[in-house]
């Protein structure tokens, strides 16, 4: 009859298995689980909900992204981007839309930086859409939370029509349609509000006729 292990060896052997048991449920089995019922049911989310245009993927309608025109001089890293008036603009974006830098200024409603910023944001956009700076909604002017939204008030996307309308040569009646399809409504009915998502809705304004 052989001798027992010592209680402390057995209890390190039955952490063991418990362990290997674990990771197998836990870190295989969950997981490969959780990963095939949202590729059946849930494709294109559980994909990222990749947007393509031309067939090339050209982003996600879960990040926003910015519009600009190329660089004049692409190695100078101080050129600072200008906004394509082809495209509906994003709100500003503390991170530049940098998915690896997400969040806000961090800056309170009294700071002279934040306020000086959002005086010369307005007085930019106004001149851009050729529209009174009074007018000018604040989602505009300031950022997201996360600096990565990919949705605008449906008053800001109504300020740029006429603007996107005289350079592609686009009705503005079809540009307000759009506007209407991709607008998503309150969460839950109640939560928010209405947003215009800009990803979805300069690649249908690519492919209006």
């Amino acid at each position: 009859m052989s001798k027992p292990l010592p209680t402390t060896v057995r209890t390190h052997f039955t952490a063991l298995r418990m362990l290997l048991v674990m990771t197998v449920i836990l870190g295989l089995a969950y997981p490969l689980l959780i990963t095939g019922i949202s590729q059946v049911a849930f494709t294109d989310k559980a994909n990222g909900s990749i947007v393509k245009a031309d067939g090339k993927e050209a982003g996600s309608s879960l990040l926003g992204q910015n519009f600009n025109l190329p660089k004049q001089n692409p190695d100078d890293p101080d050129e600072e981007p200008k906004p394509d008036p082809k495209w509906f603009q994003p709100r500003f974006s503390a991170g530049n839309y940098d998915p690896k830098s997400s969040g806000a200024t961090n800056l309170g409603p009294n700071d002279e930086k934040l306020t000086k910023a959002i005086q010369d944001r307005r007085a930019a956009i106004a001149a851009f859409d050729g529209v009174d700076a009074a007018g000018v909604p604040a989602d505009a002017v300031t950022s997201s939370a996360s600096g990565l939204d990919p949705h605008i008030s449906v008053a800001y996307a109504r300020e740029q029509v006429n603007r996107v309308a005289r350079e592609r040569g686009i009705p503005t009646e079809k540009l307000n349609q759009l506007i209407d399809h991709y607008t998503d409504t309150r969460a839950l009915g109640f939560l928010g509000q209405d947003g215009v998502n800009i990803v979805l809705l300069n690649k249908a304004v690519s492919e209006a006729k």
